[in-house]
């Protein structure tokens, strides 16, 4: 499903209006209709309720007077609040209002604290909010008089139906500005916005649906939004099924090079995960002391003990015996428990540029990438980083605060300019490719928030590439079917408490379910509904 940032909604809106010749009015119209359907949808015992439109004087407030007139219209009790004085009211917006005094729908303009002031205890006894007061063109920190109002209206903790975005989301970031409107729902127009589905934008946003204002989809497609979100359907078609006669030497052999003291089960869990992920044959990496520690804990998988230094960390000095061992392979996961060692960090950087096969990196593996990121320019084979915020402002130089505040913006920078495919972890993992293409993730909970979840992704997506899927094609759907199959765990076993082993054990289940469609529950919530014009 597409995503667009608020630029790219401003240019469909103005081809649709200058080039195709759909007048903006009638997209307006289309759009608060659209919105008061998904009220009464959302609330059939709305005739015996109290509704307040909030509205501000542009364009977002021009859709409210449209719903405002829908729903008077349809004999629901609606007042219209006008954060402004009408007289500062223009084009569309204008229009609209002007009609509602013509129905007689009732209007108090509230051009000021005082006035605002004044009608406090008559708003505080609404049951129902519209928030049609800032659009998706906010791009500075609300204040005064609307820092004040939109406070207000989450302090009354009434159900409210926010317009295209809640007043004060950042549509691209999906970050407050300064101050946030709480919405129940949100009735969005044309296409879901980046910052409606990460986070914390999408507990801001509340049940999303998309109205369909009449863009046509030749525009859309030439204006060729470059984010998505990814879609269980999508999933379906993409993950190949198996014919009757395959063996495990067409399904791909994984190298894994993990592994220090103390940290051997980071090394066990990606090399395992692998297998999960339906790769045939993995190989596990890692310091010769180690080997005797891990072949329990992978049975199913084969040992190769590597030289290492005097403190047991994996040695420079392994990198042609690793280089030997790619030979057959199909991909290489690195770093899950290696350490940053300094003769560990010398070998990750020279594996990284020498690789023949494609390189999953993460962990220590992206703390070593860290000391020269700028080797990623002249890889061999495509290179798949997994890196949580932590990791991510290491590799650019950033803090952890800064990449979560715009996590794609960071992401996408960091894929175009070392050519490689970031998946940035945490809620809404953001999966950002060297062509400017972004994809977010809409599986996972927070029960995900323990040690080896990690270790399991990596695994994964070097499990689904060792089967003959491209990078970035491995990782939309293993970042899917990770998510997935914790929240499958998560509905089983309970919200938190459960294992990186337990999403591991959960994944051919997950598989299984995605590929005929029988988890519809979580399915639902995957999923944002369209309505389409009538």
């Amino acid at each position: 499903m597409d995503l667009v940032t608020a630029d790219e909604m401003r240019e469909m809106d103005r081809q649709t209006i200058e080039a195709f010749g759909l007048p903006a009015r009638l997209l307006m119209e289309n759009a608060g209709r659209g919105a008061a359907r998904v009220l009464m949808r959302q609330y059939p015992d709305l005739s015996s309720a109290a509704v307040a439109v909030a509205a501000g004087r542009g364009n977002n407030g021009g859709d409210g007077s449209v719903i405002a007139r829908y729903l008077f219209q349809q004999g629901i009790n609606v007042k219209l609040y006008l954060f402004s004085e009408s007289a500062r009211l223009q084009g569309d917006a204008a229009a609209n209002f002007s009609l509602l005094r013509t129905l007689g729908v009732p209007v108090t303009e509230l051009p000021d604290e005082k006035a605002f002031e004044k009608y406090r205890p008559e708003m505080a006894q609404k049951q129902i909010w519209v928030d049609a007061i800032l659009g998706t063109g906010l791009n500075s920190e609300v204040k005064g008089y609307l820092q004040s109002v939109i406070a207000f209206v989450n302090s009354l903790q009434r159900p409210v139906l926010a317009v295209d975005i809640p007043s004060g989301l950042h549509a691209d970031t999906g970050k407050p500005c300064g101050i946030c409107i709480k919405a129940a729902l949100t009735a969005t127009f044309a296409f879901a916005k980046t910052g409606q589905v990460q986070q914390p934008g999408a507990a801001f946003t509340g049940d999303l649906h998309i109205i369909d204002i009449g863009i046509p989809p030749y525009i859309a497609r030439s204006v060729d939004p470059r984010q998505s979100l990814l879609h269980p359907d999508y999933l379906r078609r993409i993950i190949a099924s198996r014919p009757a006669d395959m063996h495990k030497g067409d399904t791909g052999h994984v190298l894994v090079v993990a592994g220090a003291p103390g940290k051997s089960g980071a090394a066990a869990m990606t090399a395992m995960s692998a297998l999960r992920a339906g790769a045939g044959l993995v190989t596990l990496g890692a310091p010769q002391s180690l080997t005797p520690v891990l072949a329990p804990q992978a049975l199913e998988a084969m040992t190769a003990g590597l030289r290492e230094t005097s403190n047991g960390h994996l040695s420079d000095e392994a990198a042609d015996q690793v280089l030997e061992l790619l030979e057959g392979k199909r991909c290489l996961a690195l770093g899950p428990g290696i350490g940053t060692d300094p003769a560990t960090c010398r070998l990750v950087q020279r594996l990284v540029q020498e690789s023949p096969v494609p390189v999953i990196i993460d962990a220590d593996g992206l703390n070593n990438l860290a000391e020269e990121p700028g080797i990623l320019i002249n890889t061999h084979a495509p290179v798949v980083l997994t890196p949580h915020p932590g990791e991510m402002g290491r590799l650019t130089g950033l803090t952890s605060r800064a990449v979560q505040a715009d996590r794609i913006g960071c992401a996408r920078e960091f894929a175009e300019s070392y050519s490689a495919y970031v998946v940035l972890k945490g809620a809404r993992t953001v999966i950002a490719q060297p062509d400017d293409q972004i994809y977010i993730n809409p599986t996972g909970n927070p029960g995900m928030a323990s040690g080896g979840m990690g270790d399991v992704l990596t695994g994964l997506i070097s499990g689904f590439i060792a089967q003959g899927y491209p990078p970035d094609m491995a990782a939309r759907i293993a970042v899917f079917l990770h998510g997935a199959a914790a929240d499958e765990v998560c509905a089983s076993l309970g919200p938190f408490g459960y294992l990186a082993s337990d999403v591991m054990k959960q994944l051919p289940k997950t598989i299984q379910h995605l590929k005929s469609g029988t988890n519809a529950t979580d399915e639902a919530r995957w999923q944002i509904p369209v309505q389409e014009l009538p």
